[in-house]
């Protein structure tokens, strides 16, 4: 069973949260409502995913994004999925500068489709990297100063933001409507289009989402 520990600072989505994951039977062994919580749960529990909020007490702004840091910087491994009320690119960014095994960033917004987010929990808990797809549209927006990007087609954009959320060669023909041999065409375009060449130590999906979110930074996102 799936052991998660949630940093939420509202009481009531806290505990919505905890209510939804227990039954899709996933174990919530700890729930906090600020980072120092989550750091000492974190360090007493040793949970297999932390779910965390980006803005908690006392200022409201990263406090959460920042616990999540210090947890990626002292466990690169430990799976992470932060859920943000807004679209802010940049903390996926800051996130993702630490190592993409096991992290996810969520808009809040994508816990209504509950199969799904449970589905990118457990993806994430396993290793996986999911990156909420409105986050990868607004990079893909911005893109013009960057020719490899600006040569993606509008289709191969829709992919890329897919695949940045973890989903399969299977789960992106299902979400698009298209075949997978389509899927995997629209792929192939945007490893050549983004100079990835085949490398065994690092997987392309999440290489060609970190042009996307590199993007950003270059442009002092």
């Amino acid at each position: 069973m799936l052991r998660v520990v949630i940093a939420e600072d509202s009481i009531l989505l806290r505990t919505g949260l905890a209510k939804l994951l227990a039954d899709e039977d996933i174990d919530v062994v700890g729930e906090a409502g600020d980072a120092d919580e989550l750091l000492a749960l974190v360090a007493d529990r040793d949970p297999d995913l932390c779910l965390v909020d980006v803005r908690m007490p006392p200022t409201h702004t990263d406090e959460g994004l920042r616990a999540a840091l210090t947890i990626r910087a002292s466990e690169p491994n430990r799976p992470v999925l932060v859920l943000s009320q807004y679209v802010e690119a940049q903390y996926a960014s800051k996130l993702l500068a630490h190592g993409s095994v096991g992290l996810g960033y969520l808009l809040k917004d994508r816990v209504a489709d509950v199969d799904e987010f449970v589905a990118t929990l457990h993806r994430v808990a396993e290793g996986s990297t999911a990156i909420d797809s409105d986050v990868v549209t607004q990079i893909f927006a911005g893109h013009q100063k960057n020719d490899s990007l600006a040569a993606l087609t509008e289709r191969e954009g829709e992919v890329l933001a897919l695949m940045a959320e973890g989903l399969s060669n299977n789960g992106l023909a299902a979400r698009l409507c298209i075949t997978e041999r389509a899927v995997e065409k629209h792929i192939r375009s945007i490893f050549t289009k983004l100079d990835l060449l085949p490398d065994e130590q690092d997987h392309r999906r999440v290489r060609a989402v970190l042009q996307y979110l590199d993007s950003l930074s270059n442009r002092g996102g």
